[in-house]
């Protein structure tokens, strides 16, 4: 752990794409990589993939989205969050053109519209259990109330008990409309997904 080195939590920007994508795959326990595989042209990885579709200005994963933390000039962890309803204006592409794995997890995302929904958030393993969670979801609360969102939310593996702990004690509750629901894939995780609310 890193204790002693001090970190700070700034707007993620351009030049913070490949970092970012690095981390919602971690966030994804690999799931978006293997996604991003099957997207990526001859010569491109997975990553490259990822890395691409965070520096756009528009949609769900662009950078303009993400908060950092950032300690001695490297991204050490990352929030990746949106107003649901915002988000659905600036896409054009229907989820049954996503590809198919995409379509399992769109489906597997049951937010209201004007939630600011938390779609990754992610530290490197060397700086866990330093508070930069906890910082991050209180950077992510003040930026959706200053967008003007009345509740957040944010989907778990439910087998994760740290995350489990983080979000219980920045005051989220598992949705009383959502039951846990497992994806349907054998590439993807077997553990429950559960769907969490925080009004604010």
């Amino acid at each position: 752990m890193n204790f002693a080195k001090e970190y700070k939590v700034r707007p993620a920007c351009f030049e913070d794409a490949r970092a970012i994508a690095r981390l919602i795959d971690i966030a994804g326990e690999g799931i978006p990589n293997l996604l991003w595989t099957h997207m990526a042209e001859p010569g491109k990885t997975a990553l490259d993939v990822g890395q691409a579709r965070a520096c756009c200005d528009v949609g769900g994963l662009s950078y303009r989205n993400a908060l950092v933390a950032e300690a001695d000039g490297s991204v050490i962890g990352m929030m990746l969050g949106y107003i649901v309803e915002q988000l659905n204006e600036q896409m054009n592409e229907a989820p049954s053109n996503l590809p198919g794995l995409a379509r399992t997890f769109v489906a597997h995302e049951p937010k209201p519209d004007g939630t600011f929904y938390i779609d990754a958030l992610a530290v490197l393993p060397g700086w866990r259990g330093c508070g930069i969670g906890s910082h991050l979801l209180v950077a992510a609360e003040q930026r959706a109330r200053n967008l003007g969102a009345t509740n957040m939310s944010i989907q778990h593996f439910a087998h994760s008990k740290n995350a489990v702990k983080l979000y219980s004690r920045a005051g989220f509750h598992a949705s009383a409309q959502s039951s846990a629901l497992s994806p349907h894939c054998q590439h993807c995780n077997t553990g429950d997904v559960e769907l969490l609310f925080k009004a604010l």
